[in-house]
């Protein structure tokens, strides 16, 4: 069950897309309930920026190099030749999937243990909850009167396993900014981030 964790589409057989939506869930649950335990008083909406900011495949992706997952992570010859092992999207993937076996293998106190102890950091560093360069962006604009940011995809390039996209960002004649990533919602978050600094 761990070499199917580690085991991309590429490879042929077995691959982690079963476990990776099974972990997604278990890393959801414990960490909505370490928040619910760690700020007993805080609201549902700050609570809810904490989450997504800890659960992003960005964050898994770190999560994953941290613990060297990359090297050890089973690609077919021409997903290596693509450095697939680099992609945020697959490490992310696979730290999903490994929890997905951990939970199966070993139950919910193990794979709970492997996510308090490897996201302790990221979690430790959020003196207070992260607003979302999107919603952050939405909230600038309605408060200026800007209209409704509006999102385009400019471009999509890369192998089909690990594709890459380009989003533009506008507020019409208020300003615009692009910005690349490994998902659309990647690309998204970075070209609101860039629009936000210009409006600033």
């Amino acid at each position: 069950m761990f070499e199917r964790a580690l085991t991309h589409g590429s490879f042929g057989g077995d691959t982690y897309e079963r476990l990776e939506f099974l972990g997604d869930r278990v890393l959801g649950l414990v960490i909505a309930a370490w928040l619910y335990e760690r700020y007993p008083s805080e609201p549902e909406g700050t609570m809810s920026r904490r989450y997504n900011a800890l659960v992003t495949r960005e964050t898994c992706a770190e999560v994953g190099r941290a613990i060297d997952l990359p090297r050890h992570i089973r690609l077919g010859k021409q997903a290596r030749e693509d450095h697939a092992k680099m992609s945020d999207n697959v490490v992310g993937d696979v730290v999903e999937a490994l929890i997905g076996a951990l939970y199966l293998d070993a139950g919910i106190d193990c794979a709970q243990a492997f996510i308090r102890r490897n996201w302790a950091p990221f979690l430790d560093g959020q003196k207070r909850a992260p607003m979302h360069p999107k919603s952050g962006l939405q909230e600038v604009a309605a408060a200026r009167n800007l209209g409704v940011p509006a999102y385009e995809i400019v471009s999509r390039f890369g192998p089909h396993h690990a594709p890459r996209f380009r989003i533009k960002v506008s507020l019409g004649a208020h300003g615009e900014a692009e910005a690349e990533g490994d998902s659309k919602q990647e690309a998204e978050k970075q070209a609101a981030a860039q629009l936000l600094e210009k409006l600033k």
